[in-house]
């Protein structure tokens, strides 16, 4: 894509003399051809790695939290666990009828063991993170939205009585763990309440579905939330906190 556009950005310069209008012409013709890439050349590419794109828009009740995930080309899985998105989506919307799934990174399309930073392990196309469910504090109604606007962040942090890994961690010198808690706001926090009760079926729902090998949720909310599944695993200190997300993976 490079290429192309330093042969289309020459081409440009030759035919218009106006600087603003070359300008404009090389931001439209950059767009176009990257939306072209993302849309067409990567899909039909990734499918040769055995990866294929969640949608950029709401469908069979899955939808990226935030768009640029799938813009930036952070939405590719294998098709099982695509196919196990779709499953527990639409068992949530189900049972909880209007309700999405929101997901957020996932894996590039592209070579095993490439990394997406800053995730240690989503490099192969078998993991996806997923929002948790929020409450509108307004309405007292289940809200779809979430309270950060990168999806990550706004923590459900642990209670006087629960167990508190992310101090734990922050005192064995592990400063990441809490890196985006502390330098998200969280003005939106109490406007989008944790929805324990759909999020702790939304857990279930993956954990139930024979595709799924591993979950990784904080300590504290599966105490909370009395999750009991054997696919629900302790992540390192080396990490970073899950009580913004779960990370589901394929076995």
């Amino acid at each position: 894509m490079f290429l192309i556009s330093i042969l289309i950005y020459g081409l440009i310069e030759e035919q218009f003399h106006n600087r603003l209008i070359r300008i404009m012409i090389k931001v439209l013709s950059f767009t176009t051809l990257y939306l072209s890439f993302v849309f067409v050349v990567v899909p039909l590419v990734a499918k040769q790695f055995g990866r294929v794109p969640l949608p950029l828009t709401k469908s069979s009740n899955v939808r990226p939290a935030n768009i640029w995930t799938a813009l930036l080309n952070r939405n590719y899985v294998r098709p099982e666990l695509k196919q196990a998105t779709f499953e527990v989506a639409n068992k949530m919307n189900k049972k909880y009828p209007g309700t999405v799934l929101n997901y957020l990174d996932a894996n590039f399309p592209f070579i095993d063991k490439f990394p997406l930073a800053p995730h240690l392990s989503h490099n192969d196309g078998n993991k996806l993170d997923v929002s948790f469910h929020y409450i509108d504090a307004k309405t007292g109604k289940y809200s779809d939205k979430v309270p950060s606007w990168i999806g990550y962040g706004v923590c459900e942090g642990p209670k006087p009585d629960e167990f508190d890994r992310p101090a734990e961690c922050a005192q064995k010198g592990y400063w990441q763990y809490s890196i985006l808690y502390r330098n998200i706001s969280q003005r939106n926090k109490d406007k989008y309440p944790f929805d324990s009760k759909r999020t702790k079926d939304l857990v279930n729902f993956y954990a139930a579905n024979k595709a799924i090998g591993k979950i990784l949720i904080e300590t504290h909310l599966k105490t909370r939330l009395k999750l009991s599944s054997n696919k629900l695993r302790l992540h390192g200190c080396n990490a970073v906190r899950h009580d913004d997300h779960i990370h589901v993976q394929l076995k």
